[in-house]
């Protein structure tokens, strides 16, 4: 520090000038005259926004320039990074069960968050034991497919609530078919080349793949040409809305599995990380913001590890660490269907929970 407190672009701190004479710009007296809370929910809101764009972009980038060449293992770094976009994210989420409200959503809810979940992991760990991997691998691709169904469908929320959070309105519905739309080539150019997701299975519908590029060409250009129809493009949320467009572009550039498919693992984590971050650490009756963080990335960390040595266990002779090797795809399935459940607006509860913890976001 030299002396001086200078406001930031942002408007986020008032200027504090040595000149008597200087009046401050309407900008800042605006900001000086700002409530307490009115300024933490704007800078909450922009770090959400800029954390949003900033980590999905270093995802793509890191993921890039560390890939290993063909089929090598990940380097210390890039294993680092697809342990906390994948295990981590993933265990995170039973950070929600630990607030009496979602269990007791969950109760009233049973099939969605009791039931399907249970069940998905006891059937997959029993089908692990029971049929051999190089034959389980081709259920796979059906798993592989719902998981990146899954990262698009928050792709789609991400730009929703970048609309919402700068006031431009949500994704609009040709908007949203784009996205999708582009999505839906994506999957399928990583379907027809599964040597991409690390596969031993050879689908005879490879000559697909140029099909493919066209429908994500296709939902690239719907997208684009949405875009520009806007009256309104922030730049935090046009930038969000283009990563969620561009997801799957690595995976028609790249030959490399990680190049190709790791940055989508890892910006898929990151901004989950990042936005159940928040809601964790919003303040509420009996827990203060940084008990709920520290309880969310303990659960996170400690479930991480887990899931992360229960994930390399498929071609293990003993059955039950086959079985939790099933086990692991099991929860990482239920994790899907929590979420689809706990963030889905729609609906009152996700919506009055997620107001109540992110308001800056869903009411800015």
């Amino acid at each position: 520090m030299t002396g001086a407190v200078t406001e930031s672009s942002e408007g986020l701190a008032p200027a504090i000038t040595v000149r008597p004479t200087a009046t401050p710009a309407p900008g800042r007296q605006a900001a000086a005259q700002e409530p307490g809370p009115a300024r933490t929910f704007r800078t909450l809101r922009r770090t959400w926004l800029l954390g949003t764009a900033l980590l999905s972009a270093a995802a793509f980038a890191g993921a890039i320039v560390l890939a290993p060449d063909g089929s090598e293992q990940p380097g210390r770094a890039l294993g680092t990074l697809l342990f906390l976009g994948s295990s981590v994210h993933v265990a995170s989420t039973g950070w929600f069960f630990t607030l009496p409200e979602v269990r007791a959503h969950a109760a009233v809810h049973r099939g969605r968050y009791v039931i399907a979940p249970a069940a998905l992991i006891l059937g997959t760990a029993l089908t692990a034991v029971i049929v051999p991997f190089e034959q389980l691998q081709w259920a796979l691709l059906v798993y592989l497919a719902w998981q990146f169904f899954h990262f698009q469908k928050q792709n789609l929320g991400m730009a929703a609530l970048a609309g919402v959070a700068q006031k431009t309105g949500s994704v609009r519905p040709l908007e949203r078919r784009a996205i999708m739309l582009a999505g839906a080539g994506g999957i399928a150019a990583l379907l027809v080349h599964p040597e991409l997701l690390q596969l031993g299975v050879d689908p005879p519908l490879r000559f697909l793949f140029p099909v493919a590029f066209a429908v994500f060409a296709s939902g690239v250009a719907i997208g684009l040409y949405a875009l520009a129809r806007r009256d309104g493009r922030p730049i935090a949320f046009t930038s969000i809305y283009l990563i969620s467009l561009l997801f799957f572009t690595p995976v028609f550039v790249f030959d490399s599995p990680y190049a190709a498919v790791a940055g989508l693992t890892i910006a898929h984590g990151y901004q989950y990380l990042l936005i159940v971050g928040l809601v964790s650490g919003a303040p509420r009756r009996g827990r203060s913001g940084l008990s709920g963080l520290c309880i969310m990335a303990t659960i996170a960390l400690a479930g991480g590890i887990a899931l992360h040595q229960a994930s390399h266990m498929h071609g293990s002779p003993l059955i039950w660490e086959r079985a939790l090797y099933g086990a692991y795809l099991g929860a990482v399935m239920a994790h899907f269907v929590i979420d689809a459940g706990l963030w889905r607006l729609r609906d009152e509860f996700p919506r009055r929970f997620l107001t109540a913890s992110v308001p800056y976001l869903l009411k800015p």
